[in-house]
């Protein structure tokens, strides 16, 4: 489904909205950051940070959703990302839609991505009709574990499984499966 133009989510402190030429410094920081990014293959440079950039904001730009920008609506800082994305390569549940996020440091800590990313999953089931919606990371990250059990996901070890991206050997390749069924926990939140 796709719309136009670009849906925005609102919760009581942030904003997930289309990405701003503004965005690419905070979020060419946060790619850097070797704390932020610990549980991904590596930190990006800023030229890998800024392609990643555009391929989100071009994703929202083509559909309407996806990894939207985080601003926190009080300060109008950019503190990530957070969003839906479509998950195609090739694993047992896929392809999917999944939830995540990536915050700056400074945002940790004050139950923002557990925030944007119920509002995610509103949208998810609500706008877009999902009957269910995923999330996966490394067994050790623990902060992201945490916030899928938050939102309701339920983990079943039988489905974690080693990344196809990722190469044979990696440290990171396995990966830990959450799954959120729609249901009545999972209404509809945030203004779209």
């Amino acid at each position: 489904m796709r719309f136009s133009p670009p849906v925005e989510l609102r919760t009581s402190r942030l904003l997930l909205r289309a990405w701003q030429p503004s965005d690419r410094e905070p979020f060419a920081e946060l790619n850097a950051d070797r704390e932020v990014t610990a549980h991904l293959p590596a930190p990006l440079d800023r030229s890998a940070s800024d392609a990643l950039a555009d391929r989100i904001r071009a994703t929202i730009e083509d559909q309407g959703w996806g990894w939207w920008a985080l601003e926190s609506v009080s300060t109008g800082a950019f503190l990530g990302f957070t969003g839906l994305s479509w998950t195609t390569f090739d694993a047992s549940f896929t392809p999917a839609v999944e939830v995540g996020w990536r915050l700056a440091r400074p945002a940790w800590g004050h139950g923002y991505a557990t925030e944007a990313a119920t509002a995610a999953v509103g949208f998810g089931f609500g706008a877009l009709g999902l009957r269910e919606i995923v999330s996966f990371t490394v067994a050790g990250n623990l902060r992201s574990r945490a916030v899928m059990e938050r939102l309701g996901m339920t983990h079943d070890p039988r489905e974690d499984f080693d990344h196809p991206r990722l190469p044979v050997g990696h440290p990171l390749r396995r990966h830990v499966l959450y799954r959120l069924a729609r249901g009545p926990r999972s209404r509809p939140t945030g203004r779209y």
